[in-house]
């Protein structure tokens, strides 16, 4: 699909991540020879981005549930990046309260820089305390941390090759960097978070919003309550409004697929998810049922073929 026409469409890797809220059981078997072929196939098939989440170390007593298999978004989308030409290189989310802003601008200037232009960088505020202690990150000012990291990182991820920030917690300046950012003006930063505090801090700092889960009945409330904060703080540049769908099956199911998958024809599936453009989505983040890496390539296919031309406008 041609950028800005319709509804984009982009998709979480797989593997990268085994929280056992999505990850299907065939990803625990799987390597970097399976992220390849979906980055490529992503890439062949209109995905607008691949994204990449963001654990530094998983404490014992969450390990069950989130596992302890989270890909550094990095090293991934670097990876990704030489195999790729088109899409978008996302982190969804990376904590960067963990680290120094200019620690983290060096990691991805770099990776924008060698992937031509391609990241976004998502950022969010992160929900385990135990990461934030063993790296020496403030837990429970986390949120006021984010603040001002985002500035920073605006700062940091311009043109300039000494940027210059100033703040209650961090400051730089006559400090150079190269080499910079491929994007003009700047790296696009999106939050992520569906919180009071997340959606202020989209509205107020963001150049687009990733909602966490958000039900699709409060997601009207929630864009609402954003462009006016936006409003409020007086940003004219529009933000990016994103959603996550209801996990998808193209096509007739075969298989036990789950009660709340959006599955059928292209037809009924681009239907609903032009629902979301209708409550003023732009792009939508979508997780395709699979019972194998074949399967989820199969599904890539048909959704980029029969589904994604029917999301335009």
């Amino acid at each position: 699909m041609p950028p800005g026409a319709g509804l984009r469409y982009g998709m979480q890797l797989p593997v990268q991540s085994l929280s056992t809220l999505y990850a299907e059981p065939w990803e625990a078997r799987a390597g970097p020879a399976e992220l390849l072929a979906v980055a490529r196939a992503a890439d062949r098939y209109g995905f607008a981005y691949i994204a990449c989440c963001e654990h530094v170390a998983v404490p014992r007593r969450l390990a069950g549930a989130m596992s302890t298999v989270w890909y550094d978004p990095v090293a991934t989308l670097g990876y990704l990046a030489a195999a790729t030409e088109r899409v978008a290189l996302l982190s969804h989310v990376a904590v960067v309260g963990l680290r120094h802003p200019l620690a983290t601008a060096k990691q991805y200037a770099t990776l924008d820089h060698l992937s031509g232009g391609r990241l976004i960088l998502g950022v969010g505020a992160g929900h385990v305390r135990e990461e934030f202690e063993a790296l020496g990150a403030d837990f429970a000012r986390r949120g006021r941390v984010l603040d001002e990291t985002v500035d920073a990182l605006k700062a940091a991820l311009g043109e300039e090759e000494f940027p210059e920030w100033e703040g209650e917690r961090y400051a730089f300046r006559d400090l150079g960097q190269r080499p910079r950012p491929a994007r003009r003006p700047r790296v696009p930063v999106w939050v992520g978070g569906s919180s009071a505090a997340a959606v202020r801090r989209a509205a107020v700092r963001g150049d687009g919003w990733l909602p966490q889960g958000d039900p699709r009945d409060a997601l009207p409330g929630q864009i609402a309550r954003l462009r006016r904060l936006r409003a409020e703080a007086g940003v004219a540049q529009p933000c990016v409004v994103g959603a996550i769908a209801e996990p998808v099956y193209v096509g007739r199911p075969r298989w036990d697929v789950g009660r709340r998958v959006v599955s059928g024809p292209p037809e009924r599936v681009a239907e609903s998810l032009r629902e979301f453009a209708a409550m003023g989505v732009r792009q939508v983040q979508v997780r395709l049922r699979s019972r194998s890496a074949a399967e989820l390539l199969e599904q890539m296919a048909a959704f980029g073929e029969e589904v994604g031309p029917l999301l335009g406008e």
